[in-house]
């Protein structure tokens, strides 16, 4: 955090401010995140048993910019962008409850005890991560499956789908991995925390560069642990194409990986979720740090403003 010690802020300072900072910083970076959806969910080439080559089609991806040249040229600049208000929905409600529930415990746990250890850092991450998926991850459901579908329903219309398919647990589909996953922004937050303590301990406030660096690496290192479980989460939170098999767990669509496409499918997609990752991450860091900071000045203002309406009382 960039909070200087004396003032800090109240645990919706930090949720509007990690809020603000995960909305501008998918919004710059969202052609990566369509293009890792979509590279998460498709399926190995089938083998042609005529003449022994794979099959291909036009919707196979090789890699990054493979999948970016033929959305651009199927679809125009328009697919890139394909769920955007419903992902920026999305990342604006997680981060709001995450950082909220993140500030609230955090600085609770610090009225009891002032040095937090890492291993309570993840404790506390992992918590207020899996408080905020519980909330938001019906809106993750049906933004994933907007982003894997070639046509342009809206959310409410994806929503019907999901439940009419599903029923009304099915918004809920792929909590048990997303709650697993929280070890990834738990990593991530403690790791930011631990490097910002040892690198940066004369510092009250980070420059936009410090943030961005710090969460960049911390979200690299968060990001290759837990790769093959963010590939069964969205696995399971997309439509499987005809003749594709749903899965029914993650485990499920972890086996089904494994066996059909190795090890190297459940890291498939890590190259544009670390780039994407990486500039989130750091992006978003910086961003809530000086939107932090801003209303940390704006917290100072109205308080010396009140003082002074006290005294001319």
């Amino acid at each position: 955090m960039s909070l200087s010690k004396e003032a800090p802020l109240p645990p919706w300072g930090y949720a509007l401010s990690g809020a603000a900072g995960a909305v501008l910083a998918n919004t710059l970076v969202y052609p990566l995140d369509i293009i890792k959806t979509k590279l998460q969910v498709q399926k190995k080439l089938s083998a042609d048993t005529e003449n022994g080559l794979a099959k291909r089609d036009d919707d196979y991806y090789e890699g990054t910019w493979d999948a970016f040249l033929k959305i651009y040229r199927k679809r125009g600049v328009a697919a890139l962008y394909n769920g955007l208000p419903g992902a920026l929905l999305g990342v604006a409600s997680t981060n709001f409850a995450y950082f909220y529930w993140y500030g609230f415990l955090r600085s609770s746990y610090q009225n009891k005890i002032p040095n937090i250890s890492i291993a309570m850092e993840l404790v506390i991450g992992a918590a207020a991560g899996a408080l905020a998926q519980i909330f938001t991850i019906p809106v993750s459901v049906v933004t994933t499956r907007q982003q894997t579908s070639d046509d342009v329903s809206t959310l409410f219309q994806i929503g019907k789908e999901v439940i009419g398919e599903d029923g009304i647990t099915g918004l809920w589909r792929g909590l048990k991995a997303s709650l697993v996953l929280v070890v990834n922004p738990a990593i991530t937050y403690g790791t930011y925390q631990r490097f910002r303590e040892l690198i940066f301990r004369n510092k009250a406030h980070l420059s936009a560069y410090d943030s961005f660096f710090l969460g960049a690496l911390s979200k690299a290192m968060a990001t290759i642990v837990s790769q093959p479980l963010i590939v069964s989460k969205v696995m399971l939170q997309s439509k499987p194409k005809p003749g594709e098999p749903r899965h029914t767990s993650f485990v499920d669509a972890l086996v089904y990986l494994a066996k059909h496409e190795g090890v190297q499918g459940l890291f498939k997609g890590i190259g544009p979720q670390i780039s994407k990752g990486i500039l989130v991450q750091g992006l978003l860091f910086m961003f809530k740090d000086q939107v932090e900071l801003l209303i940390l000045l704006l917290f100072r203002f109205v308080r010396a403003s009140r003082k002074r309406f006290i005294l001319l009382k």
